[in-house]
């Protein structure tokens, strides 16, 4: 049976030789882009349309028409190649896909039968759009329905996968895609499957390619891919092969050069299936919601059925409609939920001490990193559809911006059920363990964390960041805050203009090359006006030459000051002590529940950790 896709949702591929069938009603250009694990497409070279039909593994058709047929070979595509972006674009007079009908785009296997399909609905200004992505996940192939059109047209799709100059890219694709004279000969599309093509030599291999497949010559004559009409065929369909069961997830089976990169790519694709499977699900019911209403409603405007009971069996057959479409919808929803928390289960015992959790074992046996690793972990991220599936929210380092512990109630149901005091203590609580990841990730002496706590109320959660020796004492009072705020406002000041001057060698020899980590709590209290100046100055120029800050503050505690902080609340990345849903994904927005990294009751790892930390700081500088 065909699996008929809503945006958004995936479904796997039994076969690898493929044809991918566009149905717009409209001339369109059909082509495709060969892409990396993130989607960025190394260069022209790995785009598929009329003027270059042929990639390995991929033939487009020819020139702009109503009706298309894209072959695919995804045993052939090369080993760095992880996602086959399919786009339609429209040329000519048309200037948006929402003054046409809906275009329609199909899988199927060899023997014609449909294994997906799915109806690009949703498009108005639009008038490029990637229709579908076939995408490589455990060693396995999927396909999954993308409808992510482009205002900016053919030339935004292309930038946004990451191609330069992508204006010209962009005319220059769309002029192949002129038709042909009438009295041309129609491209056979088999013709375009890739045999002898080379790949461009820039591009990473993980291993050789298939061999390439054999070229079809003909239609009907019974080859690997054969376009005749699957009804009008003599001899018997072959029998179907044998579902697949689902791939054994792999710890760190995606690519990268590290095991450290493979795992964090690996977090990064579970992400981005969990996003995109609940994306799907819920699509699917605001769908089934949609029509069953208006079905409801057609069934009311017929008054003459009404008599002979015909409306009650019409609504019926529409709730039955409906059920039957959110059943089938939770089926993949379980399907691919229950895949995610396997490949969790394998995943987050494999993970090293940056992206493990507290609980992890792995940190007793934490030594001092000779390098920094990619990221760091700094919570958990989860959605409603299951909310024991959790996906580590990893940070890349160096920070490109500075973090937020947000001590205020904001919105939080969780936060209700705290009184202010406990509220702001455990806010500290979660900024000391973000700064204990932070020093623990770094090499011994690779990172400094000064701390401003004006009125001492922080005195017992800064504990284990004092006394270890990880941390200065806290500086105390409206002069503390304002020498601590000196001396970093200096250090950025005098590392930008070594950087932009290019006289790195010019710095003075005593400067801590350490990147810097500013922990600030009780704001405002303590800051005058030229204290918050530099404050938000650290906040926007720091970054860039290792200078980071860390709030420990409630926003309503700084309402004195109106609009004037806007640019830093808005500049600081927003983490919260208790669960909250404030965090959204960068592929369909979802509100993703936020949980903080909290130490297990009564543990002493982080103590033991900074202690490490301390005692490598200081046997460096001896």
């Amino acid at each position: 049976m065909t699996a008929e896709l809503v945006r958004g949702q995936n479904h796997p591929l039994p076969e690898t030789r493929l044809e991918i069938r566009v149905s717009a009603g409209h001339p369109v250009l059909a082509g495709a882009t060969l892409g990396d694990e993130q989607g960025r497409v190394a260069g022209a070279e790995w785009i598929a349309h009329p003027g270059a039909p042929a990639l390995p593994g991929v033939g487009v058709p020819g020139p702009a028409a109503a009706d298309h047929r894209l072959a695919v070979d995804l045993d052939a595509v090369p080993g760095a190649v992880h996602r086959v972006s399919v786009l339609l674009a429209l040329t000519g007079g048309a200037a948006r896909f929402g003054a046409l009908a809906a275009p329609f785009v199909a899988v199927a296997g060899p023997d014609g039968t449909e294994i997906a399909s799915y109806t690009l609905t949703g498009l108005d200004r639009e008038s490029a759009v990637v229709a579908l992505e076939l995408y490589r996940r455990q060693g396995a192939w999927k396909v999954r329905a993308m409808g992510q059109g482009y205002e900016g047209g053919l030339a935004d799709l292309l930038g946004d996968q990451g191609l330069e100059r992508p204006s010209d890219l962009a005319a220059a694709i769309l002029a192949t895609a002129t038709p042909e004279a009438p009295d041309a000969p129609e491209a056979d599309p088999s013709s375009t499957v890739p045999s002898r093509v080379p790949e461009p030599e820039h591009v990473p291999r993980a291993a050789p390619a298939a061999p390439p497949p054999t070229p079809v010559t003909g239609v009907g004559t019974g080859g690997p891919v054969d376009y005749s009409h699957p009804r009008r065929r003599t001899a018997p369909d072959p029998a179907p092969e044998p579902r697949q069961a689902p791939p054994v997830p792999v710890a760190g089976d995606a690519s990268g050069w590290s095991m450290d990169e493979r795992l964090y790519n690996q977090v990064w694709g579970m992400f981005e299936d969990l996003a995109r499977t609940a994306a799907a699900y819920r699509s699917a019911c605001d769908f089934a919601e949609s029509r069953l209403d208006r079905e409801l409603d057609e069934t009311l405007t017929d008054y003459r059925a009404r008599a002979d009971g015909a409306n009650d069996a019409a609504r019926a057959a529409a709730r039955a409609r409906h059920d039957e479409l959110v059943e089938r919808a939770r089926e993949v929803l379980d399907r691919d939920l229950a895949q995610l928390a396997a490949e969790s289960e394998v995943v987050e015992p494999a993970l090293p001490v940056a992206y493990a959790r507290w609980d992890n074992p792995v940190w007793h046996s934490y030594r001092v990193p000779a390098e920094e690793p990619m990221a760091v972990r700094l919570g958990d991220l989860h959605l409603p559809e299951r909310t024991d599936l959790r996906i580590p929210m990893l940070v890349r380092l160096p920070l490109e911006r500075g973090l937020w512990v947000d001590s205020g109630r904001g919105h939080s149901e969780a936060a209700g059920l705290l009184d202010e005091v406990e509220l702001r203590r455990l806010a500290l609580d979660c900024a000391v363990a973000h700064a204990a990841r932070l020093l623990a990730a770094h090499p011994a002496g690779g990172f400094t964390v000064h701390v401003v706590d004006p009125a001492g109320a922080g005195a017992a959660a800064l504990a284990p960041l004092v006394e270890t020796g990880a941390a200065a004492p806290p500086a105390r009072g409206a002069a503390g805050v304002s020498a601590v705020l000196e001396q970093l406002t200096e250090r950025v000041d005098l590392l930008q203009m070594a950087l932009r001057g290019g006289a790195a060698d010019a710095l003075p020899p005593g400067l801590d090359a350490a990147r810097q980590l500013l922990i600030v709590h009780d704001f405002p209290h303590g800051f005058d006006d030229r204290a918050v100046t530099r404050l938000r100055y650290l906040a926007d120029e720091g970054p860039s030459v290792g200078v980071h800050l860390l709030m420990v503050a409630a926003r309503e505690d700084a309402a004195a000051y109106g609009p004037l902080l806007d640019p830093l609340w808005r500049s600081l990345l927003r983490l919260t002590p208790v669960p909250d849903d404030h965090l959204a994904d960068p592929w369909v927005g979802h509100a993703w529940s936020y949980e903080p990294p909290l130490l297990p009751p009564g543990s002493v790892i982080l103590r033991q950790v900074l202690t490490q930390v301390a005692a490598a700081r200081h046997g460096k500088q001896l």
